[in-house]
């Protein structure tokens, strides 16, 4: 069986429970009826079908979709390499020039590989892994057919990544008869076009779409209903969800809070002394509430350049070296971007591979190669220590804003 009847049978026909998922125990709701027309597609409306005339009536239950590829890069070079089929991939740089997975196919997955990890270390857990070096220009191109297809769906789209977009489909999903129909269409659409599957999360907010795309993962739909977001996510563990970082997740964990159902039912007083002022929004994200909307214009909030060495490097003539460089490529891309940064950070990676962070804000913005590699050196001057030795250099500008709003901003006095 190949092409979209795969795609689309390959998913459970049933609405039942989820089996525990990535070792999270997840009750939701998969939704699929193949639905095939007598041409293989799924029945519904082709990207060209009429929009519906009119906004959505308030009091309408939003329906956002999370759209996740899976195994992106590595899905792409099997697609384009039938000779990876089926075989452990690793995506990245080599080795011995202490590159890191990029991406892995689920074949490699299985022994452990996961994406960030060391390339050395990704060989070592699976020693019958092909690694292939990044062409990320063949994924942009992949990228940009995906996108396409989402936008033909409504123009309600947030890219994330490369690779993921958050839809909007509230005025939409009529056309479709229900978010599963739809979500069936999209995920068929996108396996006519470029051979790659796609894993869906739908649901009222961001916060529970995305996390149902990843609870489905790989090639699956799972449709969260109105009113089921908060069951649906009460049994997940808390670093499922969005702004629980490692130290966020150690404090809760030591209060007893290990659930997100758990982290719903505390006192917002508690969660304010353990977590400070983001311990309210957690909470309501817990709950399974997120009004945040589809952006499909995201404002870029940084822009920079770092480089991992082939061996560790003191500070020194070298490491100076790099800071230049990499200096000189954030100014290039705010300048080709017509953008200033008011802030300058500067991004360390230790030989025992302990990642720093330090950054600057300047009284004015600037695009300029020189005034960045002074702000960066002198943090590092700040920083490195002796003995130090460092695996991975990085320089990020944020605090963005491009040269026609500096401009207007100008004609106005500062306050003082």
């Amino acid at each position: 069986m190949t092409g979209t009847a795969a795609a689309i049978t390959a998913v459970p026909t049933i609405v039942r429970p989820l089996r525990p998922c990535q070792g999270r125990h997840v009750r939701a709701w998969r939704h699929v009826s193949p639905g095939l027309d007598g041409g293989g597609r799924p029945s519904g409306p082709s990207p060209e079908a009429p929009r519906p005339a009119g906004g959505v009536p308030s009091g309408v239950d939003r329906t956002i979709l999370h759209a996740d590829m899976d195994a992106f890069y590595a899905s792409v070079e099997q697609r384009d390499r039938p000779e990876l089929r089926g075989r452990p991939v690793v995506v990245g740089g080599s080795p011995e020039g202490r590159g890191v997975v990029a991406a892995a196919s689920y074949e490699a997955r299985a022994s452990g590989v996961r994406s960030a990890m060391p390339m050395s270390r990704a060989l070592r857990l699976c020693p019958q892994a092909m690694r292939v070096p990044p062409r990320f220009d063949r994924y942009g191109e992949v990228s940009r057919q995906v996108m396409a297809i989402f936008r033909a769906m409504t123009p309600l789209v947030e890219p994330l990544s490369l690779d993921e977009a958050f839809l909007d489909i509230t005025a939409r999903v009529g056309a479709y008869g229900s978010a599963a129909a739809a979500g069936r269409w999209l995920k068929a659409e996108v396996r006519r076009a470029t051979a790659l599957n796609v894993s869906i999360g739908a649901a009222t907010n961001k916060t529970v779409a995305k996390i149902a795309s990843d609870a489905g993962k790989p090639d699956g739909l799972v449709v969260v209903p109105p009113g089921g977001e908060r069951a649906f996510l009460a049994l997940l563990p808390i670093r499922a969800l969005w702004g629980v970082g490692p130290k966020a997740e150690a404090a809760l964990v030591a209060a007893g809070i290990r659930t997100i159902g758990e982290l719903a039912e505390t006192d917002a007083g508690r969660l304010g002394r353990l977590l400070g002022p983001r311990g309210a929004a957690l909470r309501d994200l817990a709950c399974g509430i997120d009004e945040r909307p589809v952006e499909p214009v995201r404002a870029r909030k940084s822009v920079g350049a770092e480089t991992t060495f082939a061996r560790d490097l003191a500070d020194g003539d070298e490491l100076r070296a790099a800071l230049a460089r990499l200096a000189e490529e954030t100014g290039v891309r705010l300048r080709e971007k017509r953008l200033r940064a008011r802030t300058v950070v500067l991004k360390l990676r230790y030989a025992d591979f302990r990642t720093v962070t330090r950054r600057t804000t300047r009284a004015e913005p600037t695009d300029d190669d020189e005034a960045i590699r002074q702000a960066a050196s002198a943090l590092l001057d700040r920083t490195a220590g002796p003995g130090d030795r460092f695996r991975l250099l990085g320089v990020q500008c944020g605090q963005l804003a491009d040269h026609g709003e500096e401009s207007q901003l100008r004609l106005w006095p500062r306050c003082t």
